[in-house]
């Protein structure tokens, strides 16, 4: 009977370490990954309008954080566009690097200088036109989308 009793005792006890048991925490080391360093020669752009062809603009995503999705990527354009009415699920900024960029939203427009910087909250509809030969820096603090409220650029908004 004290061998059962014992033998029970060690069984319960194992059971209850068990359903305890922790994985191993990372050291703070390990949970670091490697820094980035990218050249604008090396990165790898995307039409971000295929049916615009050679006119469409071009994405290269720099960096997705893996938890968050937060998302670092560049913009560049080959020609003028009106960029229609859109919006994104997360906050955005955008800082200008080549050219100069206007802005819109709430019925005002700002131009943005290189250098420039401006935050959009999540879902503010915006538009944008840019120039030939720009390259806009964008962050956006969850996954990269893009909501068109009335339908992507097409060719007739490409400008001068």
């Amino acid at each position: 009977m004290k061998t059962k009793l014992h033998l029970a005792t060690v069984m319960a006890f194992s059971f209850l370490l068990s359903s305890l048991a922790v994985e191993p925490v990372a050291s703070p080391k390990a949970a670091v990954k490697a820094p980035e360093f990218k050249n604008l020669s090396d990165l790898k752009w995307d039409k971000i309008l295929p049916d615009l062809g050679a006119d469409s603009p071009e994405i290269s995503v720099l960096h997705v954080d893996p938890k968050t999705h937060a998302t670092s990527l560049l913009i560049r354009t080959s020609k003028a566009i009106h960029v229609r009415k859109h919006w994104h699920t997360a906050n955005e900024s955008h800082t200008m690097i080549i050219g100069m960029a206007t802005l819109a939203c709430d019925g005002k427009k700002f131009d943005l200088n290189p250098g420039g910087f401006n935050f959009m909250p999540a879902k503010m509809v915006h538009e944008a036109w840019l120039p030939t030969g720009s390259l806009t820096f964008i962050t956006v603090d969850g996954a990269w989308d893009i909501n068109w409220v009335e339908g992507p650029p097409t060719a007739a908004d490409l400008t001068k």
